[in-house]
Parts: structure tokens; C-alpha cells; sequence
């Protein structure tokens, strides 16, 4: 059954197509066994290109050689192409405080992705149904919401998962039918991982009460990938309603109802590469009500400040160096005749300072303390702090905004316009355009 079910997934899902280039992630075990034996039964009808990776652990010393050398052998009768990477994943566990189980699966999807990137490659792993059901089990135990409950997807970017519809036991027949030998890993026997005390010890007294487990959580995972997209896509939407010029509206994101608030927030934190956990859901939701920020895994902070909310990456909310330039150095200057003046719409000319307002002292440069804007419209003079706080400009861009001075009077000023002193009255004028 295992191989009709995985070319059915093939076609159904569209996994392959012609003249693809695919690598196939090779351990040596019945399932990565499997999955190259049916790849390589297909290489002729999709013209495929294949390859095959193996990443020796050094985890279990001469076991781990051995695995190694089977899968050389393998490929050698097959006559497929083989890359081994060497590396010390314990050493790497211990340095990056990680499980050995993590840092593995870190490190051989960092390398299928480099060695996939240099070929266009597709990326097959040998993830079966039992494997889903033990993850959708794991997610629960841990703790998950719907996403969790999706489990492992048969298609994700570059990677797909052929026999994600076989069980294992369908698995071990198709590999005695075929008189394929494998190796087997002794740490799957281990109650070191939590991952093996449920597949030795809970599996069984479920698969008591529901033989057809497997099945059945798939038939669940399914359900609830549907469910997963038509979530992302209404907070999608609704998310296009909270945008401002500066972020999102913490009141409309707030105003959502709690599936869609929590499908925005987790749209919004993946799009800013955090790879966050619900504890930091529920602390941006506070930070939204109260004000404050949030910092994030990956290096980034939320910002909830003057009923927005924005994200900051690395030095973004540290003040800006100093910047300074004569205005006649300035490589972003065109000169406009009052003709042409007269021409222009409102958008173009919010970025023109009058000529004659341009000495041998005006600069550009960031804002200093002092710094002072008379409004055109009012004839009211404010300090450009308090102004920039009464337009609502976000205080981690302040500092970065560029204008046009001579001394402390504000000529011009990016996000605000002319000044009454740099207004265009009609005669000739200049246009900033920043560089």
C-alpha cells in the first residue's frame, strides 16, 4: 500500500513535476529508505534529477558510522548522488543550550536548504502518518492552538513529504517486499525523548480504543489546516483595516474578535520574523491596552505608543548619528522656476523650500535641541518636539527624520512640509528629494 498511496499523494497534491530536481533526506531508517526506493521508481516518468543527504549526527559513535556507510552503499547500487555532512550536533546542543533533538533537526534543514538553494531543488523527508499523529499528540500535550493541530503539511515551500499518507507499518511491508534492508536507530528505543514515550508507550493503548489512529488524526489535521487558512485570511483583511501610516490602530486590533485578533498578531509577529509563543501574544494584547513594548524572539520589539502599534528591528529605536550637510552640497536638490511652480500638484510641492530662504548657512541635517517650526497656516511658533508629538509621529523615528535649517529655524522638515519660512510663495523655488 505504501507506494500506490504515495504516488496517489504525488499526483493529488501535485509534489512533483517534470524534470524536477529533488534531494532526498536519506538516514538509513525503513522510512528514508522507502521514500528514495519510490522516488527512484519514478525518476523516468517525471524525469527527475535526484540526490540524496545524509547528516552523520555523531551521537552515537560507530552506530552512527554505520548508518553513514549503509547509506552509501544504498546509493551506490542505485547509482544516485550522495552528499554526507559530518557535524558534532551534541557539541552544537551544548553551545546553543538546545535539545540534541532540536539542534539536529536546526541543523540538517539548515544544510538541506543551503545544498537545495545551489541546485533549485525540491526537498523530499520521509514524514509518514504516524509521524503526523505523534506531532498533532505532541502539539496537544504541550499545549496548542489551531495551527498545532494542523500537524506536518505535505507541501511546505520547498520541502514535500511523499509518504505523509503510509503508515509505518505500511512502510516496514513495502520494504520486505521489496527485499530492502535498513538500519535502525537505537535511540528511537530511548525514554530519553518525549517523542519516543509516546510512540512506545501511549500510541499502543490508543491505538487499543481506535486502530485507525493515524487515520483518523490525519482526517483532524486536514480539518484543521482548512480552518488555519480561512483564519489567515479573514485576519488578513481585517488587518488592512487597522493599518495607519506609522503601524496598525491598537484600538481596531484590540476591537477584533479573539480568533482574528489572535490570527492578526500572529500574521503580524511572523511577518516580522519572531518566531513567537503565546505568552507573547497575550503580552502584546496588554501592551496594546496599557502602552509599553514587547521585546521579541529574533531581535525584535514591539511598540504600543500613541495608540500604535509598530516593530523595531535591531538598533531602529536608537538615536540617529549626526548629520549634517550645506545645503549647496547636497546632492538632492533640483531647482524649480516659478513656471514650473505653478504647475506642480500639492504632493510634489510639500517637498519645495523657497529659494531666497536658502543662505550660505542653511544645512541639512537631523534635529537638534532647540530646534524650532513656525506653522504657515497659524503664523504659530513651536518648539519641533512638541510639534512632532502633537502630529502623533512615532518617537523612534524622530531623530531620523532629515530637514532643512539655518541655525535653529526649521526651514523644511520630512513628514511635515514647509515652514512659513520655507514656504514657496510664488517666485522661484528648490525641491529636496531624499537620498
Amino acid at each position: 500500500m505504501a507506494k500506490p498511496r504515495a504516488v496517489a499523494a504525488v499526483e493529488h497534491s501535485g509534489l512533483l513535476a517534470e524534470n524536477d530536481t529533488v534531494i532526498v533526506a536519506v538516514s538509513g531508517g525503513a522510512d528514508s529508505v522507502c521514500l528514495l526506493h519510490i522516488l527512484y521508481s519514478l525518476r523516468e516518468k517525471y524525469n527527475l534529477s535526484l540526490t540524496a543527504f545524509h547528516l552523520n549526527h555523531m551521537i552515537r559513535g560507530a552506530e552512527a558510522d554505520r548508518d553513514e556507510q549503509f547509506v552509501r552503499t544504498l546509493c551506490r547500487s542505485l547509482e544516485i548522488e550522495l552528499c554526507v555532512r559530518r557535524e558534532d550536533i551534541p557539541a552544537l546542543a551544548h553551545k546553543a543550550h538546545q535539545s540534541i533533538e532540536l539542534c539536529a533537526r536546526e541543523v540538517r534543514y539548515r544544510l538541506l536548504d543551503e545544498l537545495a538553494e545551489q541546485s533549485d531543488a525540491k526537498i523530499a523527508t520521509a514524514h509518514t502518518l504516524s509521524d503526523n499523529a505523534e506531532t498533532v499528540l505532541l502539539h496537544l500535550v504541550r499545549g496548542t492552538g489551531t495551527a498545532g493541530l494542523c500537524g506536518i503539511r505535505a507541501q511546505r515551500g520547498r520541502i514535500i513529504r511523499p509518504l505523509l499518507q503510509c503508515t509505518r507499518d505500511e512502510i516496514e511491508t513495502y520494504c520486505r517486499e521489496q527485499g530492502l534492508a535498513y538500519v535502525t536507530d537505537s535511540t528511537n528505543l530511548s525514554p530519553d525523548y518525549a517523542r519516543n514515550r509516546l510512540r512506545l508507550q501511549v500510541m499502543p493503548t490508543l491505538k487499543s480504543l481506535n486502530p485507525a489512529l493515524d487515520e483518523s488524526i490525519m482526517r483532524l489535521s486536514q480539518t484543521m489546516t482548512d480552518v488555519d487558512r480561512y483564519l489567515e485570511d479573514i485576519s488578513v483583511k481585517e488587518l488592512n483595516n487597522c493599518r495607519t501610516p506609522d503601524g496598525y490602530a491598537c484600538d481596531r486590533v484590540l476591537s477584533l474578535r479573539e480568533p482574528i485578533r489572535r490570527y492578526a498578531l500572529r500574521h503580524l509577529l511572523s511577518d516580522a520574523g519572531a518566531s513567537a509563543e503565546f505568552r507573547h501574544y497575550l503580552l502584546l494584547c496588554d501592551a496594546m491596552r496599557t502602552g509599553g513594548s514587547v521585546d521579541l524572539p529574533g531581535g525584535c520589539r514591539a511598540v504600543c505608543a500613541q495608540g500604535t502599534l509598530r516593530f523595531l528591528y535591531g538598533d531602529a529605536d536608537r538615536p540617529a548619528s549626526s548629520f549634517e550637510i550645506p545645503f549647496a552640497d547636497y546632492a538632492g536638490v533640483e531647482y524649480i522656476s516659478k513656471e514650473e511652480l505653478k504647475r506642480m500638484d500639492s504632493a510634489v510641492l510639500a517637498d519645495c523650500i523657497r529659494s531666497d530662504a536658502i543662505t550660505a548657512t542653511t544645512v541639512v541635517r537631523y534635529r537638534r535641541e532647540g530646534d524650532r517650526f513656525t506653522l504657515s497656516h497659524r503664523g504659530i511658533t513651536k518648539p519641533l518636539r512638541r510639534l512632532m508629538n502633537e502630529l502623533h509621529i512615532p518617537a523612534e523615528q524622530r531623530d531620523r527624520l532629515v530637514l532643512v535649517a539655518d541655525g535653529s529655524t526649521v526651514l523644511w522638515c520630512e513628514r511635515i512640509g514647509a515652514s512659513a519660512q520655507g514656504m514657496p510663495d510664488g517666485g522661484d523655488a528648490v525641491r529636496l528629494t531624499l537620498l
